[in-house]
């Protein structure tokens, strides 16, 4: 059974249906073989608060940000919406531990897949949403974002405007003489929520790995991490991981 008086204290939220909640945390893989299930997965919900997310931060950001053009709002919504994002805020609330998961999902580590936890945590959101409305979402989105949020109040220039993919492009043709090269691992998903899986390699090395809802927003995530990677090494260091 799940704890659900841990979980609600989590969020800070009581639900009236606890139902929901269940839901929300139910991944597919969790009631396959199990005859007619009693509750759904949480794809209906993610759905939804994936809706209800995009409301809500874009709301924040026309308020943070009130003379930005539509471009500069879209590439911080984007940052605070992304895959990578939304994992590190469902790991700060711990809904790992709380999954219900598949064998398949549990022995392949799902409780600390990126994608997973941000589908959880837009689940949730949905939840939420359909269990109290609109401002009972806002307030979880407010509390479970913080940290993302208030660092675009310290660092506007710095968050959601980088072109990671070309930083690292110049950085790696002065530094190495090549170019990045970026490869597709995996797609999954529903069609109307694809998630696609990439690397990006230099010298045949991977640096980098990205998720994202299109191959570009994945393709930036790897070169984000590619970037740090090479920065924290040198050219020197690059040099010697591939001689």
């Amino acid at each position: 059974m799940l704890p659900i008086e841990d979980i609600q204290r989590t969020l800070n939220y009581v639900f009236k249906q606890e139902g929901l909640l269940i839901e929300a945390l139910t991944h597919r893989s969790f009631l396959q073989g199990q005859g007619p299930a009693t509750v759904q997965h949480n794809e209906r919900l993610e759905f939804l608060g994936d809706a209800v997310l995009g409301l809500v931060i874009s709301e924040r950001l026309i308020a943070i940000f009130p003379q930005s053009t539509e471009g500069e709002l879209s590439k911080l919504k984007a940052g605070l919406i992304s895959r990578v994002t939304l994992a590190k805020a469902a790991k700060r609330l711990t809904l790992g531990q709380w999954l219900r998961l598949g064998r398949g999902e549990e022995v392949s580590s799902g409780r600390e897949k990126h994608s997973l936890l941000a589908n959880a945590l837009e689940a949730l959101i949905g939840a939420v949403y359909l269990d109290s409305g609109l401002e009972a979402a806002r307030q979880v989105i407010t509390r479970a974002l913080a940290t993302e949020i208030g660092s675009l109040r310290e660092r506007p220039g710095l968050t959601g405007d980088e072109d990671w993919k070309s930083r690292l492009q110049e950085w790696v043709h002065k530094h190495e003489g090549t170019n990045p090269q970026y490869r597709l691992i995996q797609e999954s998903g529903p069609d109307h929520q694809k998630l696609f899986e990439l690397t990006v390699e230099i010298h045949g090395t991977i640096m980098g790995r990205g998720e994202g809802r299109t191959k570009k927003e994945a393709e930036q995530r790897a070169a984000e991490q590619a970037y740090m990677q090479v920065g924290r090494q040198g050219s020197d260091g690059m040099k010697n991981s591939h001689e």
